[in-house]
């Protein structure tokens, strides 16, 4: 039912009751509909292409699961990497630079943040992942530990917490 003020046709409303003129007058009764209070929202469907590209990421993901299987039981107890530090190196100037790219564009409230926010929390987590897990009995796995859960792991979860706190809030 269309809602009338002072003659003029207004935006469409949702009415509970009529007005005692418009009762009197009897306009719009041939034209009333019933409208419910609680209307079922509809969540829009994804566009073909997404869901394409989702499914096609769920099904590589459960390839992988029998790889996980493979890699368990064929890979050695030890090995030794050639390019050792350049790996460690590379993998921390890349966290340093989420971190500085999180914080700059947080700063000037950008919310592009979110995206170098939840890119850094995962950089951070493999690094304590792999720092706990390929550290040498004693002293260097205490480090390990040390740094996984004085730096790594909280700095991670600030992020994470960024990420998610920006892109749960509207445009």
């Amino acid at each position: 039912m269309k809602g009338r003020t002072g003659g003029k046709r207004g935006k469409t409303m949702r009415q509970l009751g009529l007005r005692d003129e418009e009762v009197a007058d009897g306009e719009d009764f041939d034209r009333a509909e019933v409208i419910p209070l609680h209307e079922a929202a509809e969540e829009p469907r994804p566009p073909r292409g997404m869901r394409r590209a989702g499914g096609l990421l769920v099904a590589c993901g459960l390839a992988l699961l029998p790889w996980l299987y493979v890699l368990a039981t064929g890979l050695p107890a030890t090995a030794t990497a050639v390019h050792w530090p350049v790996a460690w190196v590379g993998l921390d100037a890349l966290e340093a630079l989420g971190l500085i790219a999180t914080g700059l564009l947080a700063a000037r409230d950008d919310r592009r943040h979110a995206l170098a926010a939840a890119a850094t929390a995962t950089l951070l987590v493999v690094d304590a992942w792999f720092d706990t897990t390929t550290a040498a009995p004693g002293g260097d796995f205490a480090t390990a530990v040390a740094m996984a859960l004085g730096a790594e792991l909280p700095l991670a979860a600030l992020c994470g917490r960024l990420a998610l706190r920006t892109l749960s809030r509207p445009a």
